[in-house]
């Protein structure tokens, strides 16, 4: 089978995919939504598959146009490296570096985006917050350069890794609570406060439950939220607490009225880096993240800033 498959209509269709809509998709390629729609049945036609569900609306993609998705992704991404490529032999790195972190790590992310702009300063960066589990598939789909994620068990096979540091856990409450008055606390004291953490289907939760459970006790939070901006906004205003990792404080810090304790039988967590797919040849994009990442110190700055609490308290 010989078809004329144009990379502006795989551009359609990602577009596509991302609004999920036919008119919001035409306004970001700059489009009319007939000719989008015309773009994408010749690209049917020429494939000799159906690619789109279509109803009186877009009700999402057959089997064979989810394959042709994860395609359009890949030949994207690759004609964009290939630029990139060229710009860097040209001296000069002009890309977007489309990074997805777990929530927890977000508030780390300045140390290594500053670090990626200032080494090249034509590029930009966009990063969106996601679980480690939609990390791993968007980086499969080619739907971003790299992964802020844990390092274990449950990173995906076959990448390249570049740690960045490694979480430590510690209560976040309220300084009047009776709990906070001793200089540590337990995984039991810190479940008998009403806490906010991060929802279920996040790593972070999962390695709270655990450790929790280890401890003999269940962690049963008064709220749940998806980020940690959602966590912190509670914090002061619902007289709640929380078990945070300690990259948090470099962001977020210890609002008013909260304190700081180390859990007693808190070891360390799982350690934070950079992942991207091992690939020949390598995107400029991973490239110079984990060259930033490596020149990111971020191990040492948290270590510091935990150690900076403690005296403080």
């Amino acid at each position: 089978m010989k078809a004329n498959v144009q990379i502006v209509q795989l551009e359609y269709l990602v577009a596509l995919a991302r609004e999920r809509h036919f008119g919001r998709a035409a306004t970001v390629c700059h489009i009319s939504q007939p000719t989008l729609s015309v773009a994408i049945r010749r690209l049917e036609r020429d494939l000799g598959v159906p690619i789109v569900l279509r109803g009186h609306r877009f009700e999402g993609f057959t089997i064979e146009g989810a394959r042709v998705l994860s395609w359009a992704h890949r030949i994207i991404a690759e004609r964009d490296e290939l630029l990139a490529d060229v710009e860097r032999m040209r001296g000069r790195l002009n890309m977007t570096a489309r990074i997805a972190a777990i929530p927890t790590s977000v508030s780390a992310i300045p140390l290594l985006t500053s670090r990626l702009l200032a080494s090249h300063p034509a590029a930009s960066v966009r990063v969106e917050a996601l679980s480690s589990r939609e990390i791993a598939r968007r980086l499969a789909d080619f739907e971003i350069d790299a992964g802020v994620t844990y390092l274990d068990e449950e990173t995906p096979p076959g990448c390249r890794q570049t740690p960045l540091y490694q979480e430590r856990y510690v209560l976040l409450a309220p300084q009047d609570s009776d709990v906070m008055a001793a200089q540590t606390v337990t995984w039991a004291q810190a479940a008998t406060l009403p806490l906010c953490v991060l929802t279920p289907e996040m790593r972070n939760r999962r390695i709270l439950d655990a450790y929790m459970a280890a401890a003999g006790v269940l962690l049963q939070p008064v709220l749940e939220a998806d980020t940690v901006g959602a966590i912190y906004a509670h914090l002061d205003r619902a007289h709640l607490a929380t078990i945070a990792s300690h990259a948090w404080l470099y962001a977020f810090g210890v609002p008013t009225g909260l304190a700081v304790r180390p859990i007693a039988e808190s070891r360390a967590g799982p350690t934070v880096g950079v992942i991207t797919p091992a690939r020949v040849p390598e995107s400029p994009a991973a490239d110079a993240l984990h060259t930033a990442a490596a020149e990111s110190e971020m191990w040492t700055v948290f270590d510091n800033l935990l150690r900076q609490f403690r005296t403080e308290r």
